[in-house]
């Protein structure tokens, strides 16, 4: 696994791994909102997997997540992220690239689509349309204030590298502004989209089961029955359905 660094539009530096496979495509994968280029495991096991179908593997954290360089999170400046790491996998002579995006991380993989270099996506948990969260329950009376008064908050978290991330108001409202048809009728290549049916999915879900008529006529939604917003407990599944795509797709 080799160590690699990059800087974004910024000039942060974006940190991340790369696991090397035997043919010459490469797939990066893209975590979830305050997580990290582990998403508590699932990408360690998911990246083993496809280095060992011969594939490339690159994970990276979004700046101010995890390894990365601090800032406050934003959709556009994941966004950026996303592009910067392309350009980086550009630069070293990968031009066939899948994008995995979960949850997060899967919008940020459509809102970055290169044609030129974008062959595929299998996107997990997948926020394909606008949602409006109750943030009082992701977030204390006093985090909120702050994030009123500053236009940012402060969030623990568990992670080897930093102990809080900050999230601006922007982040939050990203999630409620996205226009659907626009987002999904500009992606080219085939999509898997892999969603479960409990808890957050069971908003998700019938979003993405709105939007599938936009995308390419050989993407794909798969629905786990019983599958949480994290796959827990499903991940032989998610598993094998990613691999099954990139036989067929990659």
């Amino acid at each position: 696994m080799e160590r690699i660094t990059f800087r974004n539009i910024q000039g942060l530096k974006i940190r991340g791994v790369l696991q090397k496979g035997t043919n010459d495509k490469l797939i990066i994968m893209c975590h979830g909102f305050r997580s990290n280029r582990s998403s508590h495991g699932r990408f360690d096991r998911f990246a083993d997997c496809f280095q060992n179908l011969g594939y490339n593997v690159m994970r990276f954290d979004f700046g101010g997540c995890g390894e990365s360089e601090n800032r406050p999170l934003s959709l556009e400046d994941e966004v950026n992220d996303l592009i910067a790491a392309m350009d980086h996998a550009v630069s070293k002579g990968f031009t066939q690239i899948a994008l995995y995006g979960h949850s997060l991380g899967a919008r940020v993989c459509l809102e970055s689509y290169q044609p030129n270099y974008i062959k595929t996506m299998i996107l997990t948990g997948a926020g394909t349309g606008p949602v409006t969260y109750d943030w009082t329950e992701e977030f204390t009376s006093a985090q909120l204030k702050e994030l009123k008064e500053t236009g940012y908050l402060k969030q623990p978290v568990q992670d080897p590298y930093r102990k809080e991330i900050v999230i601006s108001k922007q982040m939050l409202v990203d999630f409620e502004q996205l226009d659907q048809e626009k987002l999904l009728s500009s992606i080219q290549c085939p999509v898997l989209i892999v969603h479960g049916d409990q808890g957050e999915e069971e908003i998700l879900l019938p979003l993405t089961e709105k939007g599938m008529k936009w995308l390419s006529p050989s993407s794909q939604l798969t629905v786990i029955k019983g599958a949480p917003h994290s796959f827990e407990g499903y991940l032989n599944h998610v598993e094998k359905t990613a691999i099954d795509w990139l036989h067929k797709h990659f």
